[in-house]
């Protein structure tokens, strides 16, 4: 996957930490960004797949795509957000300019209950300084349902 770059930004830091409801939203020019701030450099990847497209069908936080009958491609199969890690080497700061350097990770696979086979992908995104310095790891794991959950018991 292709590095990009995520300029860090004093008011972006502030509107992200309003938006979750941080105490300390105040502006500061020097300010330590919220531990879980690297997730929106997602909106400086151009091919990620949660950035809407104009024309295109999107999931966004929906249960179907928009504008499409089927969820996730159609087959009753969904794909689920499950895990989320952040390992912080050093602060993140307003005026850092960070580059994103993502790649797959584990995969493994589980028997769910309802949903048939479970596959877990993993994903690694390294962020680093000017400098090269490692600022940021964050891992993720997504899930894939084989088939749409079945009805009953959890």
């Amino acid at each position: 996957m292709a590095d990009r770059r995520f300029p860090v930004e004093a008011g972006h830091v502030l509107v992200f930490r309003r938006a979750i409801g941080d105490p300390a939203a105040v502006y500061d020019a020097e300010a330590v960004a919220p531990p879980t701030f690297v997730a929106a450099g997602a909106q400086f990847d151009p091919d990620n797949p949660m950035r809407p497209r104009p024309g295109e069908p999107w999931t966004g936080s929906g249960r179907t795509r928009s504008g499409t009958a089927g969820a996730n491609g159609g087959g009753g199969a969904s794909t689920l957000h499950a895990e989320q890690h952040f390992t912080y080497h050093r602060p993140v700061r307003a005026g850092d300019v960070l580059t994103a350097s993502s790649r797959p990770g584990g995969e493994w696979t589980k028997e769910g209950r309802r949903g048939g086979t479970l596959r877990f992908t993993e994903f690694v995104t390294e962020y680093r300084d000017g400098s090269g310095e490692l600022v940021v790891t964050a891992r993720s794991v997504a899930v894939m349902t084989s088939h749409a959950p079945s009805s009953g018991e959890a």
